[in-house]
């Protein structure tokens, strides 16, 4: 699978082995670990990334991709499908290496990403929090079609902190 964006240096694909060095060089960087939730560690390790790319090739029915910029690894994104009650919601998610920060890849990546779901995905609502100190992120899902749903106070404890999350929101219906 092979999605392209609108950059035309960046597309989003499957993660394989091969990836795994550029994984960790991207991962293993407190800046990027900042930003997201707690299923990512630090520091990151090649055990971290073996792990990754083993989980990302195997978790249908949710989808996680890698994303490439000029045949290097940039880092992923991904959507978690819900179950049960949430099997029509997916959680967007995406983490990009800081060399990469500030070149509208996230926001191409994200692009992409929404429209592979409404192509090919069963969700109707997808959602994405972000941390408050985050606004860069915010701009990227806004950019691809995300609104600000609520402001879920003091619900993150990160790097030492206590802090609000905001859950962007984009549902199929609305746009």
């Amino acid at each position: 699978m092979r999605i392209p964006t609108t950059l035309g240096s960046a597309v989003l694909r499957l993660w394989n082995a091969k990836d795994k060095r550029e994984l960790v060089i991207q991962g293993n960087d407190r800046a990027v670990w900042r930003n997201l939730l707690s299923g990512f560690p630090h520091p990151y390790t090649e055990d971290d990334a073996a792990s990754w790319v083993d989980f990302a090739s195997n978790c249908y029915p949710s989808i996680h991709l890698c994303i490439e910029v000029n045949g290097a690894v940039a880092d992923g994104i991904g959507i978690i499908a819900g179950t049960g009650t949430e099997q029509k919601t997916g959680q967007l998610g995406y983490w990009l290496g800081r060399a990469y920060w500030g070149q509208g890849v996230a926001t191409a990546a994200a692009q992409a990403m929404v429209a592979h779901a409404d192509r090919s995905l069963p969700v109707v609502r997808l959602q994405a929090p972000v941390l408050a100190w985050n606004p860069a992120s915010m701009r990227v899902l806004e950019k691809a079609g995300f609104y600000r749903e609520s402001v879920l106070r003091k619900s993150v404890f990160k790097d030492g902190e206590l802090i609000d999350s905001v859950m962007y929101v984009r549902v199929r219906d609305d746009t």
